[in-house]
């Protein structure tokens, strides 16, 4: 080594060693002792006089005291901090906790054995305000999120899945999952980010169900017309009778046409959005009433009488009131096509009880020729007819029903029917009491 060389390597110790001497600095009282201390020697060796010692003393301490008035405390001197250290330390006395808690998705924290030691805002939204301390395997009900927590704990490596919550309504999640290493070789921690991708699977799945569907079902409409166009530019052209005949015909189809596509478009919606629990309070016995006022002209035309029941005290529900006159409209209108021989149609409201909590049961009941038992359980499905003929030709869709299951479970209720052969059929759906 030269001697420049070894000059250098002087001079960078003497650095570190002042480094390290000025780290030790913590705040005000260290400096004010220090400076004590100094002084004193300095008076006592003579290198100083006593008054100039005083006077320094008093005056460092006043320039002390008041840095300590305006800034309080300081943390510990650091020379030539990076960035990283200056953000850990701007992000210390749980303003990260603070930023964590603000976070939209939902963020777990589990330690080296699987126990939860942090859950934000809206991760306890999704598993409890009690998860602090408990297995990751009593918090979280999906096998494959738990397993790759224990994959990562194992091996360090990070994941990302996706996996569904069934119940009570489907949701779907995408899961990020990461080691971080604490300070000191055990402290290891799982950071689990959970973002919620319920609407955009819906879509997906919504796009695909439209395509599908809509094709299927346009199909023998768009056939229909496009042969009576042709059946008109041809030798029907100068037929006044077969004309009027043909055109009437393309008018039915082209309302059914119609119908389809409003109902699937309003399914779609209604999908979307079932994940989303309504708010509002709803006045049910009001809404009875506007949809059999807005019925009343069909139910001339077909000699069937409508009929609404309810107490006078019946309490609001909670929900939205466009979705429940869209149930309200689909059971009653259900009941007109295919339970007019009954001529009479009773809606009817009343307080109930579902586990223990109140309800609202509205029941929208027809005394027609009922449903066989064997068609009931598949009554919901998209596009299920218990005779397609028939439904195709009092203008049915086939989605009514479809709609009305969804609108229910996004109000948090349940649908049940009831039918025998020859005494009518019975849809009650039970809707939760809005809050008082």
């Amino acid at each position: 080594m030269t001697a420049t060389e070894e000059d250098g390597s002087r001079f960078a110790r003497g650095r570190a060693h002042l480094r390290d001497f000025a780290a030790r600095w913590t705040g005000t009282r260290t400096f004010v002792a220090s400076s004590a201390i100094l002084l004193l020697f300095l008076a006592v060796t003579g290198a100083l006089h006593p008054i100039a010692a005083i006077l320094s003393f008093f005056f460092l301490a006043g320039i002390s005291g008041a840095r300590f008035m305006a800034v309080g405390e300081t943390a510990p001197i650091r020379i030539g901090r990076s960035r990283n250290d200056e953000s850990a330390a701007a992000l210390s006395g749980g303003a990260a906790v603070a930023l964590l808690d603000r976070l939209p998705d939902p963020v777990l924290v589990v330690n080296g054995s699987g126990r939860v030691v942090y859950v934000n805002g809206a991760g306890e939204m999704l598993v409890g305000k009690g998860a602090f301390g408990r297995h990751v395997v009593t918090v979280l009900r999906s096998a494959p999120l738990v397993e790759a927590i224990n994959a990562v704990i194992g091996d360090d490596e990070t994941r990302t899945i996706e996996y569904t919550v069934p119940v009570p309504v489907q949701r779907n999640y995408s899961a990020f999952v990461s080691s971080v290493q604490g300070v000191g070789p055990a402290s290891k921690y799982i950071l689990v980010l959970l973002r919620d991708v319920t609407e955009s699977r819906r879509i997906e799945a919504m796009r695909a169900d439209f395509v599908a569907f809509a094709s299927h079902e346009l199909k023998t409409p768009l056939a229909s017309l496009s042969g009576f166009i042709d059946t008109l530019r041809g030798h029907a052209k100068d037929d006044p009778e077969a004309r009027d005949k043909f055109l009437a015909i393309m008018a039915d189809q082209a309302t059914r046409m119609r119908r389809l596509i409003e109902d699937l478009l309003s399914l779609s919606r209604i999908e979307l959005r079932e994940h989303v629990r309504p708010s509002d309070a709803v006045d049910l016995v009001g809404v009875a009433n506007d949809i059999a006022d807005g019925l009343e002209p069909l139910a001339d035309q077909y000699d069937v009488t409508i009929a609404v029941a309810a107490p006078a005290s019946l309490p609001e529900v909670l929900g939205d009131r466009d979705e429940l006159a869209q149930v309200v409209q689909n059971l009653a209108d259900n009941a007109l096509r295919y339970g007019r021989a009954g001529k009479r149609i009773d809606i009817s409201l009343s307080p109930d009880e579902k586990g223990g909590k109140p309800v609202v049961r509205l029941t929208v009941r027809d005394h027609g020729p009922g449903i066989p038992k064997e068609h009931i359980p598949r009554l919901t499905e998209r596009f299920y007819r218990v005779d397609a003929a028939a439904s195709r030709a009092r203008g049915g869709t086939g989605l009514g029903l479809a709609i009305v299951k969804h609108i229910v479970n996004r109000h948090e209720g349940t649908l049940s029917i009831e039918s025998e052969l020859g005494n009518g059929a019975a849809f009650s759906v039970l809707l939760p009491v809005a809050p008082q």
